[in-house]
């Protein structure tokens, strides 16, 4: 990812343009806390069940990233799919997950996302693939697009 995408990134999670001092003394919501969790792992190789930085799956990133604050979700997606709300793209917003059908032999939602950021109507979401490891994409590509199913809200 190019440098200027990651400041991007990293500047929409921390809030913009809020200087460190006011950035301190706001508390950081569970939200927040759930992204940067999985951005912790932007970079690592796709390992099938995977669920550390040796090597991550889907799934992987989205349970250990809202495990450790103690939201527990079921670890594979078709089971994520089953929980919280679901919510239409319009309203769909930072922490919200994303699920996918990405094999045409299967009729079942097979993987899954995290958005990290909205942004002028565009939703970009942290997520695992087999060919590139833990990175960000954005839903407007064509591929995301067109294997998207739903969206549900977790919190």
């Amino acid at each position: 990812m190019k440098k200027g995408l990651v400041i991007l990134f990293f500047s929409l999670i921390l809030g913009g343009c809020a200087s460190s001092k006011e950035r301190s003394n706001k508390q950081v919501s569970k939200t927040d806390k759930i992204v940067a969790n999985a951005l912790k792992y932007k970079g690592v190789k796709y390992k099938f069940g995977g669920t550390t930085k040796r090597g991550m799956d889907c799934s992987g990133v989205i349970f250990v990233a809202f495990g450790k604050e103690n939201v527990l979700l079921p670890r594979v997606s078709r089971d994520m799919a089953k929980r919280g709300k679901k919510v239409s793209l319009r309203k769909a917003k930072k922490g919200d997950l994303l699920f996918f059908k990405t094999q045409k032999s299967k009729r079942k939602i097979n993987h899954v996302g995290l958005i990290m950021a909205v942004k002028n109507g565009q939703i970009w979401f942290i997520h695992a693939t087999s060919s590139k490891g833990v990175i960000v994409s954005s839903l407007s590509q064509k591929y995301w697009k067109k294997a998207f199913v739903k969206a549900t809200s977790i919190l």
